[in-house]
């Protein structure tokens, strides 16, 4: 949460290196299981969810049999692939994911409303990337009204995408925006990217390559430079430069 996404890689990797040496007489094995998670989280954070994608998908594999509240690590593995399958061009396999249905018969036995909620985002936005706008923003003002904390920042996001995605750069400049009360720095640049989407859609060039800017300004302050989001900044630029 702090931004120190490769010391918190290399931590939870410590704990898996420390673990292995027990696991084949480990009854409940967990948290091996977990560290393995919470290093492909920080490393999907900085964006570096490529180099880790076959990792995760491993470990989805692996923790299968869990079942009751134990299940929920591997839910929440998989909506983390899917936010990378979003950003690696595979919308459709993201969309198509039975998270929500599982998630649906799981909230019977725990509470999992925020990863119900962090679900419903991505598939927003596989929505959205497949070009689904309409089913996007419903999502996104269906479920703004319950969502608090860091998601709420994920669904404002969503919005403001899926507004845009129609071409209603107004509406989504006009839609108030508030950050969670401490923004994480995982959301390096995401706002301003937003912003300066809206921004060129309605011919504000020299608006829209401003906000550009600080959005990659922030992101290269936190984020690796391969993260999916840099490169949308960049694509955004070239395509502000000819105007």
């Amino acid at each position: 949460m702090a931004g120190s996404f490769e010391a918190a890689e290399g931590r939870a990797r410590a704990v898996v290196a420390a673990r292995e040496g027990v696991w084949r007489c480990d009854r409940w094995p967990l948290t091996g299981w977990e560290g393995r998670y919470y290093a492909a989280l920080a490393a999907v954070s900085r964006g570096r969810g490529a180099a880790v994608l076959a990792e995760l998908e491993g470990l989805i594999a692996e923790l299968e049999h869990l079942t009751c509240e134990d299940r929920l690590l591997q839910l929440r593995a998989r909506v983390i692939r899917a936010g990378v399958l979003i950003d690696e061009g595979r919308p459709a396999e993201a969309e198509a994911d039975a998270v929500l249905r599982v998630l649906t018969r799981t909230m019977y036995v725990t509470d999992v409303w925020e990863l119900e909620l962090d679900a419903l985002v991505r598939m927003g936005q596989a929505l959205c990337a497949l070009g689904r706008h309409e089913e996007a923003e419903t999502i996104a003002r269906g479920h703004l009204p319950r969502t608090d904390g860091y998601l709420l920042n994920d669904m404002r996001l969503l919005l403001l995408h899926s507004l845009s995605g129609q071409g209603r750069h107004e509406e989504a400049l006009a839609e108030p925006y508030r950050h969670s009360p401490e923004p994480f720095p995982a959301y390096a640049g995401a706002h301003e990217l937003a912003t300066a989407v809206a921004l060129h859609g309605l011919g504000c060039h020299k608006e829209a390559e401003e906000e550009a800017r600080r959005a990659l300004t922030a992101c290269e302050r936190h984020l690796h430079p391969t993260h999916p989001r840099v490169g949308e900044i960049r694509a955004l630029l070239a395509a502000i430069a000819p105007a």
